[in-house]
């Protein structure tokens, strides 16, 4: 009962994480930012190869799943420093853009309450005129709705890593008592004695 408590517990967190991985490969795809695209890719990968591992009863890739949701929390905690600042990171760097695009979330200018004005540039307007752009009335500021989503992360990721441990643990304790009781043993521990086959075709003689 405990092993399908759990690994119900570990299919069910599984598909929670698929679906918020999903929602923040949205999130992240509308703030330029390529290294997290590609981390959530993966993130997405390995989510699903642990369900295919807990449905399959693979430990194997149950394994791979845990080992991977420690690196995910230490990903997000590194997101979270990125966008406060702390310890020298800084959220105007390109560090998370590979220069391929610019430094520009798209929740800076749409975040919950944010009002949006173009104010011109002094001077004569031209093609290559460039506004000033003032966001006014954030509820939330882009880069706290990034440590939000940093932040739920590490929660999903650190209750999967505990479930998937109980439920590895399970199954092997399951695996090692079975082989124990001669489950995948070719040479059972009790055999039956039976009679040779030569014995058997041996004819009866009838008595005259």
């Amino acid at each position: 009962m405990g092993c399908c408590s759990g690994r119900c517990t570990l299919i069910f967190l599984c598909t929670f994480q698929l679906m918020v991985a999903l929602e923040r490969q949205v999130f992240d795809f509308l703030g330029y930012q390529w290294a997290p695209i590609l981390a959530n890719f993966f993130h997405i990968l390995v989510v699903i190869l642990g369900l295919f591992g807990t449905i399959q009863y693979r430990p194997r890739y149950i394994v791979v799943y845990t080992v991977w949701t420690a690196v995910w929390v230490a990903w997000n905690v590194f997101i979270i420093c990125f966008y406060l600042d702390v310890g020298g990171l800084s959220k105007d760097s390109d560090l998370l853009t590979f220069n391929i695009s610019a430094h520009h979330s798209w929740w800076s200018e749409h975040g919950p309450g944010c009002v949006r004005k173009e104010i011109p540039s002094s001077g004569e307007r031209g093609a290559d005129t460039q506004s000033y752009i003032s966001i006014m009335g954030c509820l939330l500021e882009y880069q706290y709705i990034e440590v939000l989503h940093c932040g739920f992360q590490i929660l999903t990721s650190l209750l999967g890593f505990i479930y998937a441990c109980y439920v590895i643990s399970v199954i092997t304790e399951e695996e090692d008592s079975f082989d124990f009781i001669g489950g995948f043993d070719p040479f059972p521990l009790y055999h039956v004695n039976e009679k040779p086959s030569h014995l058997l075709l041996k004819p009866v003689h009838q008595s005259s």
